[in-house]
Parts: C-alpha cells; structure tokens; sequence
C-alpha cells in the first residue's frame, strides 16, 4: 500500500497547536513524497455586525471591531509563518509546506470536511484549541469531524512526549487491517517502533465471540482454558500477517513487539494502559473494529482510547 503523505494540520493560534505541529516534526517521516497544508478557520467579524455598516450610530465601533479583525489576521498569518519555520527546522523543505488561511464560509466543521476532501491522506489536529477550534474534542466540532470524516484518518495529537513509537491496538476487522496498512505506508523505513496489541475481554462479554472461534461448545458458564487457547491461536495467527505488512514496509523485525491482553474488563483501558506501561505516543485504532461505528464514536472504547487515553495521539484510522 502507498499513500500520498498530505496532512491537513488544523492550527488555530494557540501554544497547543504549536505542539502539534512539533510532533509533526519529531514523529511524521520527512522525504520526498511529504505534504503539510497548515490551515486556519478564521471566523472574523460576526455577520450580524456587518449588517450595520450602514448605521452612522455604529460607525465608531464597527471601525474599532475592523481595526481588531485586521490584527488578528496579522497575528494569525504570523503565526502559521512561525510554525512553517518549525517544519522547516524538522527537515521539511520548504516547497511542501502550505499555509491556508481560510475565511470562515459555512462553519468551522463543515469548512474543515470540505477542504479534507481535497486529496489528503489524514487530518491532524490538537485535543483542545482557541478561538474556532475551542470546542473540539470536547463539543460540537469534534462530533462532528468524528463522524463526518469517514472518509479520512483523523490525528488527535496529545501531550505524551513525542517518540517513534506506535501502539497498534487491531482485531480482526478490515478496518483494523486498514489501520494496520496505513501505519506501514506512513512509517515503513524510518526506525520507528511498533507494538501490535490485542486485549481479550473478560468472560461476561466475550462468551459469544469464544463460541464462534471453537468448533466446541463453550457455554456461558463454563469456559475452558483451552477454549481461550484456540481464541489467542487464531490471535498469533493474525499478527504474523501483520508483522509480515509491517516489515514489508520497512520496518525493522527487532523493533516490533507483539502482546496478548487476556480477560480483560475493559479494551480501551487496556489500550491506554499498555500506552502507558510501553512508553508509546501514538496509539493507532481502526474506526470500526473495537465496536459498532455508533458505540465507537460514543460509547465506552471510543470514550476511553480517544479521550481516556488524553495524553496520547491517537489515530483513528
């Protein structure tokens, strides 16, 4: 699998997003096929306040809000300038960064998603911002994105130190192996370390998958350890083709670890706990392969790896 390495860096003017643009550069690889569009939501003057231009009893107020908004614009555009240098410092040429600055047309989310749709590989973005961007994770927008990008990995950047050293969490899912693909393509051959972790639920929720997996009969009382055993076979079956994607790409054998998580209460804590546990920065997930696309984007694996597990980055992919 290849991919274009076009990343649409969502910034927004706060120190937050100055440090998402340094894990671009101390994370992302740098070569010749890299792209960073680094691009802002500038909301500017309200629209109701545009309506009274025309009201000479407004004149003072709507030229000191202009003078404000051109302040602003300035301040922006010297900040992107501020974090194209950072990329630059990172080894990024010049000619593949863009600075957009976009004037706000539909809402922040919505002009977000239309710009993703212009040949980009993922979108990158910090947990929480400023201004616009304020709400993500947290509110409307990141719902939004969530849900409307599907088409797209999307990157919450975290505070967790920026190293080369990526949690797969995968199943059996296509979506898991999606995740799985675009880890190697993304990172083959520039010495990052990659662990494939997958945690098997305890028994109250895993009784009906053990079922399948087994021509015997495992009731829902009653689960052998052998049962368990048949399940983490067809599991070490499915890391050797992963490890086979991985090294394939470029990745070095010696620096893939691979860990089974057997009866575990909850997925997502054991994803977050091994993060922490294996010093990673980056936990990678498939959209739709730790649960219902629903119960991801709202329920308790979603809740607990993209926003229980804060400090990391997460791909969601």
């Amino acid at each position: 699998m290849t991919i274009q390495k076009k990343l649409l860096v969502l910034v927004d003017g706060s120190e937050r997003s100055i440090e998402t643009v340094n894990y671009i550069k101390d994370v992302m690889p740098v070569d010749g096929n890299s792209q960073i569009v680094l691009f802002h939501v500038f909301s500017g003057l309200p629209e109701a306040y545009r309506e009274l231009e025309n009201d000479p009893s407004c004149a003072v107020a709507l030229s000191q809000l202009k003078n404000q908004e051109t302040e602003q614009q300035k301040r922006i555009r010297d900040y992107m300038e501020r974090a194209k240098k950072i990329l630059i410092t990172g080894g990024f040429p010049e000619q593949s960064i863009e600075i957009k600055f976009h004037p706000l047309e539909k809402g922040v989310a919505r002009d977000i998603i239309e710009e993703a749709k212009n040949g980009y590989s993922a979108v990158v973005l910090r947990r929480r911002g400023a201004g616009g961007l304020a709400s993500i994770i947290l509110g409307s927008v990141a719902v939004k994105l969530l849900q409307s990008l599907i088409f797209i990995p999307i990157l919450f950047v975290g505070q967790a130190p920026s190293v080369k050293k990526i949690l797969l969490a995968v199943d059996d899912s296509p979506s898991s192996m999606k995740a799985v693909e675009f880890t190697a393509a993304l990172f083959g051959g520039y010495g990052h370390e990659v662990g494939i972790l997958h945690a098997i639920p305890g028994l109250g929720s895993i009784n009906f998958a053990l079922t399948k997996v087994s021509n015997k009969e495992c009731s829902e009382t009653e689960i052998s350890d052998n049962c368990v055993e048949v399940f983490k076979l067809k599991i070490a079956r499915m890391f050797n083709n992963i490890k086979k994607i991985l090294i394939t790409s470029g990745i070095d054998s010696e620096k893939i670890s691979e860990k089974i998580v057997a009866g575990v209460l909850s997925r997502s804590e054991a994803i977050v706990k091994e993060a922490e546990d294996g010093g990673y920065c980056t936990i990678v997930v498939g959209r739709r392969g730790l649960s219902k696309v629903e119960a991801f984007f709202m329920g308790r694996v979603g809740h607990k790896v993209v926003y229980g597990g804060n400090k990391f980055s997460v791909w969601v992919v």
